[in-house]
């Protein structure tokens, strides 16, 4: 696995056609109530110092899966706000967002020194289980503050700091998985 710089136009038009489907930018807020992000936006944004932004690839051919980004960095107080799309569904439900935002995590407290780092998800997205993977801490909710589809959801308040931070390894990450695929097999046949 990758993370690559959005420093071609491949990858931004990618990263944006990804950033522009409903099924992602649902769950986004880019601020001033804007959820859809256009390549000429996310190339400005990947030149700024206040964003810093990586697509993750596969193990096996290099496909580019999603992007991982960071929002409001604050360099002097350092924090950001960390968001992720997966972008080719295809590999979900496989880890690699998980792994790859762990890379990420890693990547982005020992180049930019950040300290602590916040997220927020809306409730029932799958991805709260991300998360909970990665060591992130409930902080608190933000009550009816996002819009789907004409409905209000809360966003989950979470946030993590570097000290509390553990890459994933591939091997660990493997046995993590087979721990959840055989406690999923034991309920079932409980529920039997």
């Amino acid at each position: 696995m990758k993370l690559l710089p959005l420093d071609t136009p491949e990858i931004i038009e990618l990263a944006a056609g990804w950033l522009a489907q409903k099924e992602n930018y649902q769950w986004l807020d880019f601020g001033g109530g804007k959820q859809i992000i256009t390549p000429a936006v996310l190339k400005i944004m990947a030149q700024r110092e206040t964003h810093f932004m990586r697509v993750w690839t596969s193990d096996r051919d290099g496909t580019p899966i999603g992007i991982l980004g960071l929002n409001n960095v604050d360099r002097a107080s350092r924090t950001a706000t960390f968001w992720g799309v997966a972008g080719d569904k295809s590999f979900r439900n496989r880890g690699s967002g998980t792994r790859a935002a762990s890379k990420f995590l890693s990547l982005i407290f020992r180049e930019l020194g950040l300290h602590s780092i916040n997220t927020w998800v809306v409730e029932n997205n799958p991805s709260l289980r991300i998360g909970d993977r990665l060591n992130y801490h409930f902080i608190g909710r933000q009550r009816q503050c996002h819009c789907i589809d004409g409905r209000l959801y809360d966003r989950l308040l979470f946030d993590l700091l570097a000290s509390e931070h553990r890459e994933l390894e591939d091997d660990r990450w493997h046995r993590l998985e087979d721990r959840r695929i055989h406690r999923d097999a034991e309920s079932s046949e409980r529920v039997i």
